[in-house]
């Protein structure tokens, strides 16, 4: 049985939107197993050349902060020319909710 130990959750909502290239989830994908941010969930589409993905990750494991991850995926989107975005799971939610 899991113990609720009041600390808010690890997982993050990560988006990717811009011009379908070759690479992106490689790109996208080898930052987080670098830095062992485990992937939970992915869906992406590809609509009239323009790649859009949405990420469950896992950030228990990882030795980076969330800020740090969310820059990093930032610049990481800038040298492949499209928009990476990280939130909080919590946040999103909030954000998303009817």
């Amino acid at each position: 049985m899991e113990q609720n130990t009041g600390k808010t959750s690890d997982k993050a909502i990560i988006t990717v939107i811009g011009k379908d290239t070759v690479g992106i989830i490689a790109k996208v994908c080898t930052y987080l197993s670098e830095h062992n941010i485990n992937v939970l969930d992915i869906n992406q589409t590809i609509v009239k050349g323009f790649f859009n993905m949405m990420m469950i990750v896992e950030m228990n494991e990882s030795e980076v902060t969330f800020s740090k991850c969310s820059e990093d995926l930032d610049a990481v989107g800038a040298q492949i020319g499209v928009s990476i975005k990280c939130q909080k799971e919590e946040i999103f939610e909030k954000m998303h909710r009817i």
